[in-house]
């Protein structure tokens, strides 16, 4: 009988020996949150490259004063010389990692409100003074010259040579931890070509103008077309020119063509300086406008773009440029004037002459 009670005394003693371990255990167990919202976007993948990282996650724990976050790459990445000037640390103001962060003040050891910053091999840690960050709050940690809150940053993180997918992880003293990965590649840049073809547009309205008969008392203007009777009025336009071409260099409009001419009798030309109507005195000349000005348009070249004197530089051999562009340029209307004079001793005679026109693409 004694030893019937001494057997089942043994028992619960054995039980309980055996329970309390695992009571015990139970109690002292801690189970870290795990991070939410992980992710690194790099701005470069290409292998062996240097890359800026900015790391996000949301931390369910936060962080309290005195304690530490670790950020662990993959040893295939190379952290160099990357120290706290090159790292912004940032703080949400919610949960949401698209939202509005504030820096946090950084140096390479936590003293007070400022958090330090200290690089091993493969391992960047931040660590708190007396600052914080609150529950459910995004972290951001920003890495190479896109850490710009103190000073720009000017070192990067070197990728690893082979192409694969490498991970980097967030541990440390606040209690939460998580990991993310990024895909390294061979080549991360598409080379994308294409090309635009020259453009260059050029129109005369007119092809023929009359000047009719001219007289040593006044002054005569070109009117467009054959027979059409010449005019006394100095604003009339003799034709009009339009250009336009997509050329880096824009585009060149030119003059050639010899004076008004009859057999071996010919008008003076009124040459490269630009020079006022006059009456009696052999002329023969030209000025133009641009009739729709803009940023994206062309000009009239000196001497031709008088408002009211003409001038005429070209000769049967010889080009004179009337109108230019220097940039690519959408079309450009221009209005030509013609003026000619003569003495009372200018040879009779039919006259007239050929002017040539020519816009060139200039690149």
């Amino acid at each position: 009988m004694i030893y019937k009670y001494f057997k089942h005394f043994l028992a619960i003693i054995v039980t309980i020996f055996l329970a309390v371990p695992f009571f015990m255990f139970q109690g002292i167990s801690v189970e870290a949150a795990p991070l939410t919202n992980l992710s690194d976007s790099m701005s470069r993948l290409k292998i062996a490259l240097t890359s800026n990282h900015e790391i996000k996650f949301v931390t369910p724990s936060g962080v309290a004063a005195g304690q530490n976050i670790i950020y662990t790459f993959d040893p295939a990445f190379t952290l160099g010389a990357i120290d706290f000037n090159d790292v912004d640390f940032a703080e949400g103001a919610t949960s949401n990692c698209s939202g509005v962060f504030t820096e946090k003040t950084l140096a390479a050891a936590p003293v007070g409100a400022t958090w330090g910053v200290s690089v091993g091999a493969s391992t960047v840690t931040i660590t708190s003074g007396t600052d914080t960050i609150n529950t459910n709050r995004c972290v951001r940690l920003k890495i190479g010259t896109n850490a710009i809150f103190q000073t720009t940053g000017v070192n990067q993180i070197t990728n690893p040579a082979t192409a694969g997918s490498y991970s980097i992880s967030m541990s440390g003293t606040f209690g939460d931890s998580g990991t993310t990965l990024v895909q390294i590649i061979t080549d991360d840049q598409v080379a994308v070509t294409a090309n635009v073809g020259t453009t260059l547009s050029f129109s005369i309205s007119d092809n023929i103008i009359d000047f009719d008969t001219l007289n040593p008392t006044f002054a005569k203007y070109a009117t467009p077309g054959a027979n059409s009777g010449g005019s006394t009025n100095p604003n009339t336009v003799g034709h009009s020119l339009s250009a336009s071409a997509n050329s880096t260099g824009g585009y060149t409009v030119t003059v050639k063509g010899a004076t008004l001419t009859s057999g071996a009798n010919s008008i003076t030309v009124i040459g490269n300086t630009a020079t006022a109507s006059t009456p009696g005195t052999e002329q023969f000349g030209l000025r133009l406008v641009v009739t729709n000005p803009g940023p994206n348009t062309g000009a009239v070249v000196s001497p031709y773009d008088s408002a009211t004197d003409f001038a005429y530089g070209a000769d049967a051999n010889t080009t004179s440029v009337v109108a230019l562009a220097t940039t690519p340029t959408s079309q450009t209307n221009y209005d030509a004037y013609y003026v000619a004079n003569i003495d009372s001793l200018t040879e009779a005679g039919s006259y007239s002459t050929t002017l040539t026109y020519v816009a060139t693409a200039n690149f």
